[in-house]
């Protein structure tokens, strides 16, 4: 049966779906201000082989990761000069995109953006007040009182008078204890704001995602997660102003992913130690980037290197080669091979073990193989090519694979965002013509183009 570690429990239990055979899954995404980095990419990827693999688990899967397209850095990007909000945000967002394609990952079913659900952020503040977990400070902002919340501090285990005695540094006189945290700011000169019951604003962080997931999936989650940096207060802050508001249990099991380090310190833009996924991808193959976030489990803390990187290609040369020259047959059913890595995945996602009985079927394929017994070969390697799709890899030719094992063989970010700016000159000059066919050429590699009133995105088909 599969089992999940629940970071609010801090221990592995049996998974149980609120709907049998159905799964609510809400994984927070990225504030669009800068590039993706590959501290990003390791959650992204844990999420995608987690969703991936309870869909061959046969639960048919909701998944929504949402897009923080209004925030503090945002603004403060566009006025250093680097155009509007929403040609920031459209930049971004863009290459957010092309970054996920780039690395094969699932497009969610539903992929919000924060601005398109102001009406539902403003109902739920509109609900916290009525329920008198809602106050409206003298500063124009509305904060939530973190106090009337008995639970606060449940998820990430902190002591709430510890955390008050933290906060004291920071005393915003407004709040009415230091803890509170804003729901709805009031509008400075210049922001972007919309009208609201308590005047012109824009909503804080964390009431976006506790919005946007009961609009998709409703009061109670399955499965919520992001990075382990979100546990607090992000995630803590999210749980306390849903619960106030719907009166039920707001997600039944949280995972989080663990840090990626460099030089055995979090990889942040604060730190500024972080290389961008585009930058990576430039020198390395994507699957060698996924294989290498894959191998440890989803919680561990892993250390970034270089060693990594070369160990993660040798492995895939290796499946490579086994697959390579076998002709396409049909895989068995229920093999011992398939039946470890279903025990391996079950016990929270181990893909490390996972990848484990991925070498052995290498080893057994290579064996039919020097014994000329080449139909269980092909047999096997269909096996092993299903196996590895599961967690996102093995979906390359071969030949192909092997001849450009070092360097990204495909499209690359920068040249699909040089293919849509022309487009975008193209409508600008009413030259439909050349517009529409860059819009074909895009589809034929699986890029579909949203033209908004404002902007133009793509995503992957």
């Amino acid at each position: 049966m599969l089992q999940i570690y629940n970071t609010k429990t801090q221990k592995k239990e049996p998974f149980t779906p609120i709907i049998p055979g159905k799964i609510s899954l809400y994984a927070c995404g990225v504030t669009v201000y800068d590039y993706c980095h590959i501290g990003h990419a390791r959650t992204y990827i844990a999420f995608d082989v987690i969703v991936r693999y309870l869909r061959f688990r046969n639960y048919q899967v909701q998944y929504v990761r949402n897009i923080t397209d209004i925030d503090d850095k945002i603004i403060n990007k566009a006025n250093q000069g680097n155009g509007s909000i929403t040609e920031v945000t459209t930049k971004f967002i863009n290459a957010l995109n092309a970054d996920m394609w780039a690395l094969k990952l699932l497009t969610p079913d539903h992929e919000p953006r924060a601005t398109e659900f102001i009406p539902q952020m403003i109902a739920l503040v509109e609900r916290l007040e009525k329920n008198a977990f809602a106050y409206l400070a003298d500063n124009g902002d509305v904060y939530y009182n973190v106090r009337k919340y008995k639970n606060y501090g449940s998820l990430s285990k902190r002591n709430i008078d510890e955390l008050q005695l933290g906060a004291r540094v920071d005393i915003n006189t407004a709040k009415q204890d230091p803890l509170d945290f804003v729901l709805w700011k009031k509008a400075k000169p210049g922001e972007p704001s919309w009208p609201s019951p308590w005047g012109e604003g824009r909503p804080g962080w964390h009431l976006e995602c506790s919005a946007m997931s009961m609009y998709y999936l409703g009061d109670t989650l399955d499965i919520h997660g992001g990075g382990f940096d979100l546990i607090f207060p992000h995630h803590e802050n999210e749980c306390a102003q849903s619960e106030a508001a719907t009166g039920k249990p707001f997600v039944n099991t949280w995972m989080h992913v663990g840090f990626l380090k460099i030089n055995k310190e979090k990889m942040s833009k604060s730190l500024n130690n972080f290389f961008t996924i585009r930058e990576v991808l430039q020198e390395v193959h994507p699957e060698v980037l996924k294989y290498a976030l894959t191998n440890a489990h989803y919680r561990s803390h892993i250390e970034y290197s270089e060693e990594q990187l070369v160990l993660s290609k040798n492995a895939l040369e290796k499946f490579y080669l086994a697959l390579r020259g076998l002709p396409i047959a049909e895989r068995p059913v229920n093999s011992i091979f398939e039946q470890r890595f279903i025990t391996a995945m079950d016990d929270d996602f181990n893909t490390h073990e996972a990848l484990a009985v991925l070498f052995d079927l290498t080893k057994e394929i290579n064996k039919l193989r020097e014994q000329s017994i080449l139909t269980q070969a092909s047999s096997l390697a269909a096996l092993l090519k299903h196996l590895g799709g599961i967690l996102g890899l093995l979906n390359s030719d071969p030949e192909q694979f092997l001849q450009n094992l070092s360097t990204n063989a495909n499209i690359t970010p920068s040249q699909i965002e040089e293919m849509l700016s022309l487009r975008n000159k193209a409508r600008k000059d009413q030259n439909w013509l050349e517009a529409d066919q860059i819009r074909k050429n895009l589809e034929t590699m699986g890029i579909v183009i949203e033209d908004g009133a404002t902007d133009t995105t793509w995503r992957k088909k």
